[in-house]
Formats: C-alpha cells, structure tokens, sequence
C-alpha cells in the first residue's frame, strides 16, 4: 500500500515528540574531506574580512554545503560541485594553495572580480570536470598557459578583463587563439574581452569557426583584432550574442550577419567600420541590441520597420547615418534604449515615437531634425532626453511632460523653440538636469512646486527671452549645482548672499541680462556659503566686489561691465587656483598689492581707468589685456626676459583697436622676439617703419615701444539677439562681449599689451 507523503510527516513528527526519535536527514551533508580542503583554501588565501564576510563564515562546525559561495552535487553524496568566490577581495595565496585544485569533483568555477594579480596557475588543467570557468577581472596577468586547452568538458569560458592602456593583463601569443580553443569543442560561450589577441580577420574567424561549431556567445572586444570579418565566420549558425567592439576591424559589416536566425545582439562599437551597413540585419526578428555607435566612416539608413521585431537597444551615434527617421519607428514596440546623436538624420521626429511605452533613454542630439518634438506622456519609464542641437521648431505643450516619474535628465539646447518653459517640467520631482540654453524661450520661469525635496542640481536657461524675476523658489533647490541665467531679459534686483541657501552650488552665471546683483551683505566667511569654481557676474550693475576671499576653489571669475570702483582687492591674490579673471570695463583705478596668481592663463582688464605702473602679469599667463586704462608707464623693456625661459616661447603681441590679431602676429616677432638684440636697432626701425602703416598705423618709436592706430573702428554692439539666430555660448571669449564705446579715436597704446603663448 502507497503511504501518502503527508502521512510519513505526520509519523516523523509524531514519533520524534513522544518517543524522542532523532531523524536525520542526510541528503546535503559534505563529505568530511571536502570540508577539510575548503578550509585549507580559506587559510591560504589572503583576502579582505570586511567585504568577505560570506568567506569568513566558513567554520567547521556547519555543514560546508550550507556554505556561502558551495554547491553541492544533487545526488546527496556531499561533493563539491560548484565554487563560487567571486567578488571577495581576494589578493593573494592562489599560488601555494593545492587545495583548490585536488577540488577533483568541481564543475563550476568563478573567482571573478579578485585582486590575484599574478599569472594563471598551470593547475587549473587538474579540474577536468570544470564545465564553466569565469576567471573574468581577477586581476590575473600574462600568457595563458596553454594548460587550459585541456578542459576538454568546458561549455563557458571567461577569461575577460577591463582593458586600461599601460596596464598588464592576459594575452594569447603562445599558444595563440587557435591553439587554446582547438580542443575546446563544447564550448558555447566564449568571452576573451581585454585579453591581447592581436590576430588578423582570417585567423580569428577561422580558428574559432573550425573548432566551436556549437558557439553561441562571442564576446571579444578590445583585443586587438583586425578585420576584414571572414566569410568563414558564417558556419557559426548557433551565434546569438556577437561583442566584437574596440576592435581594428576596418572593414564593411558582413551580410551574412542576417542570416544568423538566433542573433540576439550585435555590438561593434569603436572598430572602424566603414562601407554601407546592410539593413536586412535591421530586419532580423530575434534581434535585440545592436551597437555600431562610434564609427565615424559607416554609412546606411533606416528601412521600414516592421511589426513583432524584438529590438530594444538602438546605438547608432557618431556614424554616418542619414536619411529620415521613419514612422514606423512606432512598430518597434520593445524599443528601450535610441542614441543617434551626431548624425545627418533629417526631416520631422516621428509622432509615432510617442507609442514606445517601453523607451527609457532617448538621445537625438546634433542633427538635423525639424518641426515640433512628439509628446512623451507614454513612455513612463522615461529617465533621459537628449534633443539638443537640432532645427526643431514650436512651442512645447506641457501635457508632453506629464506624468514622467523618473525622468532625470533632459537637454533641449540650441534649437528654436518659443513660447512658454512647459510647466510641467518644473514638477517632475525625479529631474536632475534641465538644459533648455539657447532657444527662444519666453515668458517667466516658472516656480517649482516642490523645490525643497527636488533633486536638481544643474538649471540651464541661458540665452533664451525669459522676463521677470529670479523665482525665489531657485533658492530653494537644496541640491542645486549649476545655474545658468545669462543672456535673457531678467530684471529685478537679486541678494547676492542668497546663494547661500544653495551649500552645493558651484557655477552662477546671471550676465548679460536686465538684472541688479547687489553683493553687499555677502560673506564668504560663513560656513554655509557654497564652494563657486565659476562665477559670471557680467553686466549686473554690480558697484563692489563680492567677498570672495574665501572662495579657494574659484577658477573662473567674470565681472566684467559693471560699475565697480576703487582698487583691486588684495585677496584676489590668494586665490590658488584661479585661471581665468576678466574686470574689463569698470571704473577701478588700481591694484590693493601685485597679482600673483600661479594658475592664471587669461587675464582682462581693459576699459577701466588704471593708473600708474603697468602691472607685470603673473608668470604663466598665456593673454592679458591692459587697453583702455591711464597707465603712465611704457611696458618695461625687460618684461619678455622674465617670460622668455627654456619651458615657454612667449610672442608678445601689441593690441588696440584698429589692429587685428593677424597684424599682430606679423608685427610681434620684430617688436618682442628672443632674438632682437642680436638685430641692429636701425635695421627693425627701417622695417617697422615700412610695414606699421600698411597695417593702418602712423606712429612708432623706438625705445617708447608706442603703437598709434590710424583711426578706431570699434563701435558698440546691439545685444539683442536677432531671431534668425542662435549665438553659440558654449565658449568663453576674450575680452567678453565686444561693445565698448571708444570715445577718443587717437589712443596712445603704450598701455595696452596683449600675450599670446
């Protein structure tokens, strides 16, 4: 009679309560000598306690089975099958350890993401059982030994490793890839990433298509391979998941790559491809991931997509595709991840892009796409949108934006999109970047709802036609890193000191709009102050330096246009790090004490009223303007001996208006070269006096080193932006923008200098 399984429960327990019967069950216990050679290798390897906690807990008072990282075979006979000491900070002991190798009964083997640092052991060759070994990123070096061919029983294997530039790791040169896959026939996963292969398309392709027949992983980038694909490779039917990117290839893309019915991802990124890419791959169903991305020489298009593809990952940026996105893109209902950014895509957006419910990164940016963008209300796993640098038009409905949780990042900078800033947007309390720069966005910037929980930390507005106040709910954005204001019509007078509220801030740039900063009140004293490493306070009505004596982490400062009067403060001096320093057009009058900024490579003082001696610039500057200013000095006789040294070949270059840079560097060899003391005097005077006034000026004198233009040209500029364009604010530009007035068209430019090196 068969005896139901919950009636034998009902017995055991039964007899274990009233007659004291001890059952045990015995079908997971390791075998003694198992347990004794794993805790021989616990004792020789050297390895981190903390992160190797799970290692640590290996005692012999538990059943090594129970272990962390053990696998036990299924049949109750207590032998250890499987290993698994991945990721345990291990650096050391595998050379004088036997235990790990007399593990005879092994068919799993990971020791990936470890310290070793030393070759591959011979001994691996003991355990030839091992049916998967993943030595991947264990910090093992050198030639693999030719040992590892023998595990003739190996399905999977790993021996891949992130590759750094000048730093040791495995290659294959002796034996070489034909001879350590020749015996491996069973292999269906083959990963050899970072491992230095350096073999030729013929070689590699024929080495693995006439030993794998069953391969169905190939993962091998940057191992210095090159190309052409050989036709050869087409006999592996099993192929689903081809990684070959960071390669040499050089080459087209074979069309036999469709004729794999099983492919799953195709990844070639960064391998020089060139030709036309076959769009029947497009077209392959089981297709999910394809990366060709960074092949600058790979032209195609996009053919129409049918429906039931399985494509979710598309990367195709910097190649040379062209041609028009289709609206069958919409059929494309799995389509997770799109990156075409710096292409030649033309033509609308497709609409249909707003049925991709499954998208999660959209990158379109540096095209040439046109008309309105598509709404993105569906796609609610939405965390990136980059649409940036296109031609796309429109005012953007907010109802694009709503209910997007996650998203976190979104740049819709240079193009031309008007109306209102989508309110929307300024809601969504999972965003972190918001770059809108150089549109024509009008209207206010709207309040954030939720500013004291939002994660913002980078506001891009710059170079749009937003009115009205700072909103004070900006001051509230805790997280808040970068913000960018400049070039719009703000007005309203803002406390510089509210920067306070913003400990993590480090770039503010508000110029060039209607606003008045008022730095009276700020302390950079106090501990709540943020850390700037850029500020631009350009045309603010600013009448005094912010205190920044503090601020030790600043290297770009721009205050220039302003109405600051009185000496250059002495604490300017004492900040380190400070690069890049443009007062040019206030009223300051002179310097606390002599620059001395070590870091300095630009620095701008024109369009003041400077008095006294010209000031030596700091030792490494590469440009200085002191025009415009009421020196009385000459520019000191000696001042290219202090920058003219062995590390640096300075040309000094004499500016004023009137006289271009290309005048310059013509005129600057025969004014300031290293080698003019070795020239007659007469002789640079006779040559001088020759070619001054076919660059425009009349007035040179040896020994006064005064340049007089013939006449100014220099007029002020409209600072309205025209509509038709959009200025490009990316790049900081000597001297800032370019509209001082010159009243008096006969400057003497003893006082102006201009260092280019």
């Amino acid at each position: 009679m068969k005896i139901p399984l919950s009636t034998w429960l009902f017995l055991i327990a039964f007899w274990t309560i009233v007659f004291g019967v001890h059952v045990v069950l015995v079908s997971g216990q390791c075998q003694s000598d198992q347990r004794s050679l794993l805790l021989q290798l616990k004792k020789s390897l050297t390895f981190d306690q903390s992160p190797s906690e799970e290692l640590a807990n290996w005692t012999s008072s538990t059943d090594c089975c129970d272990w962390d990282g053990i696998t036990c075979d299924e049949g109750g006979l207590g032998r250890v099958v499987g290993l698994d000491l991945s990721n345990k900070s291990i650096s050391g002991g595998l050379d004088n350890s036997r235990e790990l190798f007399n593990l005879q009964f092994l068919r799993s083997l990971n020791l990936s993401f470890n310290n070793f640092n030393t070759t591959l052991p011979v001994r691996f060759a003991n355990l030839k059982d091992l049916v998967s070994l993943n030595l991947s990123n264990a910090g093992f070096v050198g030639q693999i030994p030719i040992e590892i061919s023998k595990l003739t029983r190996l399905v999977s294997l790993d021996l891949s490793t992130l590759y750094f530039p000048g730093v040791l790791s495995l290659k294959l040169e002796k034996p070489n890839l034909a001879t350590l896959v020749q015996n491996l026939t069973q292999l269906t996963e083959l990963h050899l990433d970072g491992v230095t292969i350096s073999a030729h398309g013929k070689d590699w392709c024929q080495a693995l298509s006439s030993s794998l027949p069953n391969l169905k992983v190939l993962s091998m980038s940057n191992c210095f391979l090159s190309g052409p694909i050989d036709a050869s490779l087409a006999k592996l039917q099993s192929l689903s998941i081809i990684r070959l990117s960071s390669n040499n290839l050089s080459a087209p893309v074979p069309e036999f790559f469709a004729n794999y019915s099983k492919l799953i991802a195709l990844q070639l990124s960064f391998c020089e491809l060139n030709g036309i890419f076959p769009q029947t791959i497009f077209q392959v169903p089981t297709l999910e991931i394809l990366d060709l991305s960074f092949n600058k020489f790979l032209r195609g298009s996009f053919p129409e997509f049918r429906q039931n593809l399985s494509l979710q990952t598309l990367m195709l940026s910097d190649t040379s595709f062209s041609g028009r996105l289709p609206q069958s893109i919409g059929n494309l209902g799995k389509l997770s991840r799109i990156e075409l950014a710096n292409h030649n895509f033309a033509g609308p957006i497709p609409n249909s892009i707003a049925n991709l419910t499954q998208l999660f990164y959209l990158d379109l940016s540096s095209n040439m796409f046109t008309g309105p963008i598509p709404s993105f209300r569906m796609s609610k796993n939405l965390t990136h949108v980059d649409l940036s640098r296109n031609q796309l038009t429109g005012e953007i409905p907010s109802s694009h934006w709503e209910g997007l949780l996650n998203l976190a990042f979104v740049d819709l900078g240079y193009n031309k999109f008007n109306g209102s800033i989508p309110l929307s947007l300024f809601a969504i309390p999972s965003l972190q970047k918001m770059q809108l720069s150089n549109n024509r966005f009008g209207g206010q910037i709207p309040e954030f709802p939720n500013a004291s929980s939002s994660l913002l930390d980078t506001l891009d507005l710059s170079s749009n036609k937003l009115e009205g106040a700072i909103p004070s709910s900006v001051f509230g954005l805790a997280k808040l890193n970068v913000l960018e204001l400049p070039s719009n019509k703000l007005n309203g007078t803002m406390q510089l000191h509210w920067i306070q509220t913003l400990p993590d801030l480090t770039t503010l740039d508000l110029s060039y709009n209607n606003l008045t900063v008022n730095a009276a009140g700020s302390n950079s004293t106090e501990s709540s102050l943020a850390q700037i490493k850029k500020l631009r306070l350009a045309s603010c009505n600013l009448r005094m330096f912010p205190d920044l004596s503090n601020q030790s982490n600043l290297f770009h400062l721009d205050l220039s246009d302003n109405q600051i009067t009185g000496l250059l403060p002495g604490w300017i001096s004492a900040l380190d790090v400070l690069q890049y320093l443009n007062l040019s057009r206030n009223l300051l009058v002179g310097l606390e004490k002599p620059l001395s900024l070590p870091s300095l490579s630009v620095l701008d003082l024109h369009s003041n009223q400077l008095q006294g001696s010209i000031p030596v610039p700091p030792r490494f500057i590469t440009y200085v303007d002191y025009s415009s200013n009421n020196f009385t000095s000459s520019i000191p006789h000696d001042i290219g001996k202090r920058y003219q040294r062995k590390e640096f070949d300075w040309q000094f270059i004499v500016t004023g208006l009137g006289f271009g840079l290309g005048s310059g560097i013509v005129v600057a060899p025969l004014l300031f070269c290293k080698k003019i003391n070795k020239w007659h005097d007469d002789r640079v005077d006779k040559i001088l006096l020759v070619l001054l006034p076919m660059l425009g000026f009349r007035y040179y004198a040896r020994g006064d080193w005064r340049i007089e233009p013939e006449e100014t040209s220099e007029e002020e500029d409209d600072t309205d932006v025209d509509d038709d364009e959009v200025e490009d604010d990316d790049e900081d530009h000597f001297g800032g923008r370019e509209h001082a007035v010159q009243d008096d068209e006969n400057v003497k430019l003893k006082d102006a200098i201009l260092l280019l090196g």
